[in-house]
């Protein structure tokens, strides 16, 4: 029998047949790599005697795709990927640096934010909440959380330009 280079020259093409028949469509590079794997067996196993070669590699080639197929798809079925929508849901626990929000409430103190004052900075600087979201949290109107935010950003820009 011919060396196992030559062989994998001439089945190649046998290969990306079975893969077409198949309708393999996605992992083409891990199913042709299966079936030089298998070719390689069928090389080492193949006994003359009981018929030929090309028959032989194709069956075995064929068998072992279906049984990849049967086993990713069994795989698959026992896989939950989440929602999108759960991903809304989850928190983020590193979102915020502490050191980030330790500057954030230096820069409050600093300027003499009121304790409603510092909340909105917080929601707003560090979570990113408008301020709808704000007054729904603090449960307050929505002219409440408009008043924190003015007189917040007042006596920032103020702080600002005390050290400008």
């Amino acid at each position: 029998m011919e060396s196992f280079e030559q062989v994998t020259t001439q089945y190649t093409p046998m290969i990306h047949k079975i893969m077409n028949s198949l309708n393999i469509y996605t992992n083409k590079d891990e199913f042709f790599q299966l079936g030089l794997i298998s070719l390689w067996e069928a090389y080492n196993r193949f006994d003359p005697e009981k018929g030929g070669f090309t028959n032989y590699a194709y069956t075995y080639i064929k068998g072992k795709f279906l049984t990849e197929m049967t086993q990713t798809n069994k795989r698959n079925e026992y896989q939950v990927s989440a929602a999108e929508e759960f991903w809304d849901y989850v928190v983020d626990e590193l979102t915020t640096c502490p050191l980030e929000e330790e500057i954030l409430l230096s820069y409050c103190k600093s300027s003499q934010l009121t304790e409603n004052q510092t909340k909105w900075v917080i929601y707003y600087c560090l979570k990113g909440f408008d301020t709808k979201e704000i007054a729904e949290i603090e449960q307050v109107s929505l002219s409440a959380v408009k008043n924190w935010k003015a007189g917040a950003k007042e006596k920032l820009k103020l702080a600002i330009q005390a050290e400008g």
